[in-house]
């Protein structure tokens, strides 16, 4: 049998600056829709942390940071509490740790909708029981109306890396293959719909997905996984933009092998974009030597994240441009580092 649920405290649907003063009304906006939802174990100023991995010789703590001003803050396949979530366990995973712990923080306009709120830090709570991670601590501010765009979210990350892995660009060597873990592009073309701007409509979701378990069943196969990149903002040509300085080699790409969906290349070629460029919120590209690329992909392909996993391109020794790709037709065209922004609030 149900229990009834207990009568909300809140006032009114909408948030307003007196959530934000300090007192009951604050204390029952935090309890009701935060701390009721996220359940930390300490009521606290600060999360005091344990974990058996810490207890390991050798174990080191990684920890990162990131802010999120996506609009619209809630869109086809997430929401602004999902990419919050996902996006910072993406940061700690392709480093090579294991994502244990976020902080959230909110920046939350005068009138936004409580419910508004409610499902956004529902889905936060979803995304991070799959991934395996807590939410422990926390902040919330209100802020006059025109000051933020709805909601703001800044999430902080701690995991553990375990004694042997170092995973970075500088162990990339010529010969290394590059793969991608699924299609490419489907978060920033799915926002550019969502936001109605423009007369286009496209039966597309976000990628917005956590890669903890993806990254640590690779690491599981590939004893010598080199380095791993999330493809978010400035997408996949910005990523391999940036480990090719870092390496200190040539990536080149094969455009027959990119993972693209027919709707993302038909919206780039009316809109004039280029979909290396478009963020992707669930995407990574991950380089390991070419003798371990079939187990790559094998453990990659196992589960629902990488079920798409593809070769697309592999190091070289260093030319005269970072990143280049052969076309379809077989000439080469330089791949740059974006310049500016292709779209906005993109994450």
């Amino acid at each position: 049998m149900n229990m009834p649920s207990k009568p909300s405290r809140l006032r009114g649907d909408r948030v307003t600056l007196a959530h934000g003063g300090g007192g009951r009304a604050m204390r029952d906006l935090i309890e009701e829709v935060f701390t009721g939802v996220f359940r930390p174990e300490s009521g606290e100023d600060q999360a005091r942390l344990t974990s058996a991995a810490l207890q390991v010789p050798g174990a080191r703590l990684a920890f990162t940071t990131d802010s999120y001003v996506v609009t619209p803050v809630e869109f086809p396949g997430g929401d602004i509490g999902k990419l919050a979530v996902c996006g910072t366990v993406n940061d700690l995973a392709v480093g090579g740790a294991e994502p244990l712990w976020l902080s959230a923080s909110f920046i939350i306009e005068e009138g936004c909708e409580i419910a508004l709120l409610r499902r956004i830090v529902a889905s936060m709570a979803r995304e991070a029981e799959a991934a395996g991670v807590k939410i422990v601590t926390g902040d919330t501010k209100v802020v006059e109306k025109g000051s933020c765009d709805t909601v703001f979210i800044t999430t902080s990350g701690v995991g553990v890396i375990p004694p042997g892995r170092d995973l970075g660009a500088v162990h990339i060597r010529p010969g290394d293959v590059a793969i991608v873990n699924g299609v490419l592009g489907d978060h920033g073309a799915t926002i550019l719909t969502a936001r109605g701007d423009l007369a286009l409509s496209a039966p597309l979701q976000s990628d917005c997905q956590a890669l903890g378990h993806l990254m640590a069943a690779v690491a599981g196969a590939c004893p010598n996984l080199r380095a791993a990149r999330d493809a978010t903002r400035g997408g996949l040509a910005s990523a391999l933009n940036e480990i090719a300085e870092a390496a200190g080699v040539s990536v080149e790409l094969d455009e027959a092998s990119l993972p693209l969906r027919p709707e993302v290349k038909g919206m780039c070629e009316i809109l004039g974009l280029d979909p290396l460029y478009l963020a992707n919120e669930g995407a990574l590209v991950l380089f390991v030597p070419e003798a371990e690329a079939d187990a790559a992909l094998a453990a990659m392909r196992a589960l629902p994240a990488g079920r798409e996993a593809v070769i697309v391109g592999r190091a070289m020794e260093r030319g005269s441009v970072p990143v280049r790709m052969t076309s379809a037709f077989g000439g080469t065209r330089i791949v740059d580092m974006l310049v500016g922004e292709q779209l906005p609030r993109i994450c």
